[in-house]
């Protein structure tokens, strides 16, 4: 389905609840643009990471604050998947930052203001125009404010934990289910709790729990928001 209505959708939710994979169907369905802001934070926290800047001992804020002019991301669509991945300063990063390593200091490196500053400045310039699904933690509430459709994804922990524990095992089978358990209630703490852009439910948000949903099920309950939207605009 693909309307000459295009409208900008709004995705956001806590880790591993299939925000990104509602994201990519939705907008090979409607022919829109897909940005994955999730994946723009972990290349800055890759950069970060690399430098020597954060640790799960110390994390030295200013040197990154310093340097963020040095960052510069974009996406590039696979030819071989035909999917959109994320390159930190003409270097693609796409494998590297879905890592434990990352997945850990993310939402440190994710409550800098100057971090957020910028990289919300770039997410609103890909999107200016419409056509657009975004997904992250404040894309409804601070990004696009005014989106047609926005929508609140959660689940429950054990299912987010075993989800992504197939996800990473997939490529390392050493990864242990309880370290990622943790690793999920850390990030849902910080990303709920910090002062900037807090990971909130808008009062407009369409709130859907897929803890018993299967994929295409989700997509479908939300093709049917779309269609409903698309026909008034």
């Amino acid at each position: 389905m693909v309307s000459s209505n295009k409208i900008t959708i709004a995705i956001d939710g806590y880790s591993s609840c299939g925000k990104s994979t509602l994201a990519k169907a939705l907008s090979e369905k409607l022919g829109y643009i897909f940005i994955d802001t999730g994946a723009m934070y972990r290349a800055v926290t890759l950069f970060t990471v690399r430098q020597g800047w954060v640790s799960d001992t110390h994390f030295d804020q200013e040197n990154l604050i310093a340097n963020l002019d040095d960052i510069q991301l974009h996406f590039e669509v696979s030819p071989a998947t035909g999917k959109p991945e994320i390159f930190l300063n003409d270097e693609n990063v796409e494998s590297e930052i879905r890592s434990m390593a990352i997945s850990s200091q993310v939402s440190k490196v994710a409550s800098i203001r100057e971090v957020r500053v910028k990289l919300v400045a770039e997410q609103q310039k890909m999107g200016a125009k419409g056509g657009v699904v975004m997904d992250g933690r404040d894309i409804g509430s601070v990004v696009f404010p005014n989106a047609e459709l926005k929508l609140f994804i959660t689940a429950k922990p054990e299912i987010r934990a075993e989800r992504r524990f197939k996800e990473l095992a997939a490529v390392n089978p050493e990864v242990n289910i309880e370290e990622i358990r943790k690793n999920l209630e850390e990030r849902d703490f910080l990303d709920s709790t910090r002062l900037e852009s807090p990971l909130v439910r808008t009062d407009d948000a369409v709130l859907i729990d897929n803890s018993d949903l299967t994929p295409q099920e989700q997509l479908d309950v939300v093709l049917d928001l779309v269609n409903q939207i698309i026909i008034k605009v």
